[in-house]
């Protein structure tokens, strides 16, 4: 390998990357940030794992924290792949968005239909935050994922 191969090139970063990265900072910031409030004024029901108050998706999610943590680091990944020029497989972008995806599914899932708690649990900013977050990754990684040429296989190949 030449020693010119080797260095990152910052200057074939586009847009997309940069969106996508965006994206992925907010969206691990947004794990840290508060995601749900309980009702002050019903303390015997609203509660969070014997918790009330502003709670973040690190205090609540033993889990999906992790989960959106790995996510946040999927357009880093697609960056320093694309600066040191690797060649791939799949389009460049392509497993950045489907992670990207993944982390807005279990956002909504988890703010929208499955929020914890019993009764009167809000969702906080820090929730949006992660949303937005997943949503620019998932805009960057497209952006990017559309200027790569797919490589067609002939028919009757897999």
């Amino acid at each position: 390998m030449e020693a010119s191969s080797a260095r990152l090139d910052v200057s074939k970063l586009d847009r997309g990357e940069m969106l996508a990265a965006v994206g992925g900072l907010l969206l691990a910031i947004g794990v840290f940030l508060p995601w749900y409030a309980t009702d002050s004024a019903n303390r015997r029901f609203s509660v969070i794992d014997g918790a009330t108050g502003s709670l973040s998706c690190w205090d609540v999610h033993s889990i999906l924290r992790w989960l959106l943590l790995a996510a946040a680091a999927a357009p880093f990944i697609l960056a320093w792949i694309i600066m040191r020029q690797h060649q791939l497989s799949w389009p460049r972008g392509q497993m950045t968005m489907v992670v990207a995806v993944a982390a807005f599914g279990l956002i909504t899932y988890n703010g929208l239909i499955d929020r914890p708690g019993d009764v009167g649990v809000s969702l906080k900013w820090g929730w949006f935050v992660a949303l937005l977050g997943s949503i620019l990754m998932l805009v960057g990684s497209v952006w990017r994922q559309s200027e790569t040429e797919i490589k067609r296989k002939p028919p009757g190949t897999i």
